[in-house]
């Protein structure tokens, strides 16, 4: 009997095969040990108030500011000491008390009836004045120039009690505007090489400066190694072209004389007409004046 045709189905397979067969369940495998699932953090949009003050944690409310307060390295300046940069290097030494107590905190605010000791002193602040001068020729801002050259602080003696110094140097033959103050702070500024504001001087010359010449020094000019930028340098209208206007940033005459001598000028007069925005306008040769708020608050600005 031909059994062919009922072994179509398995012919495929090996007839001497020993291999278990495939459908014989396999053995479970171990399984590994896991660690506790890891959370994803979620992020939480919040939105802010642009309105809405935060406050800091622990924060101390800010003390309402009492009527009359000074800082204390202010309240330094006024008083004539020093400038208030140099006052906040007394106060972080150690140096300054108030009502008796070291006060090394900066921005510390004095209050009527305080007493402060600065440096073994009892300071009393003054307040503070701007006197404008038109000096006159025979007077120095210099103390050892010996007697036959008088000092500037005559022409201005009496207008107050406060101790005021001038604000950069002149001497006896430099005529013009200058400017005494107790501010300690605006002596500093305008001694600074870095500050901005115009000065104007009127020099007289023993000859006609040459066009060139003029040009040269409205370019600017190197003298002693130092660069010296000229804002504006021109012929004063009718006069002769021995008169010249000069307008530069620095308010030491040694240099305004320096650059004519640069080119063999021999410098006769120097008149300043304009300090940081300030004329002689009613101010007369030999006469002051105090400045009004307004000036003050310019000359702050500049």
């Amino acid at each position: 009997m031909n059994n062919s045709g009922g072994n179509k189905k398995g012919s495929g397979a090996r007839p001497n095969s020993t291999r278990p067969s495939s459908n014989k369940p396999k053995p479970a495998m171990a399984k590994r040990a896991q660690g506790p699932k890891k959370v994803k953090p979620t992020t939480k949009v919040e939105v802010v108030d642009p309105n809405k003050v935060e406050k800091k944690p622990n924060q101390a409310p800010k003390r309402p500011k009492v009527k009359d307060e000074i800082r204390l390295n202010k309240y330094i300046s006024n008083s004539g000491a020093c400038s208030r940069r140099d006052a906040d290097i007394y106060i972080q030494s150690g140096n300054v008390k108030v009502n008796g107590i070291p006060v090394i905190e900066m921005g510390y605010m004095v209050k009527p009836g305080d007493v402060v000791n600065f440096d073994g002193s009892v300071l009393t602040p003054e307040k503070k004045e701007y006197i404008l001068l038109n000096k006159p020729k025979n007077f120095t801002t210099a103390f050892d120039e010996g007697q036959e050259n008088r000092n500037v602080l005559e022409l201005v003696r009496g207008s107050t009690n406060a101790k005021i110094a001038a604000v950069g140097r002149m001497d006896k033959n430099t005529t013009g505007l200058l400017l005494f103050t107790n501010d300690t702070d605006m002596i500093r500024k305008f001694s600074l090489p870095s500050q901005k504001s115009s000065k104007i001087y009127q020099v007289s010359l023993d000859k006609n400066l040459k066009f060139e010449d003029l040009e040269k020094i409205n370019k600017g000019l190197v003298i002693d190694g130092h660069r010296v930028f000229v804002e504006d340098v021109s012929y004063i209208e009718n006069e002769p072209k021995s008169e010249i206007g000069l307008k530069l940033k620095t308010s030491n005459v040694k240099v305004v004389r320096a650059i004519f001598e640069s080119f063999k000028y021999d410098v006769l007069r120097i008149d300043r007409v304009s300090f940081a925005g300030l004329t002689k306008k009613n101010l007369p040769r030999g006469n002051w004046r105090f400045l009004t708020e307004q000036e003050i608050i310019n000359l702050k600005n500049t």
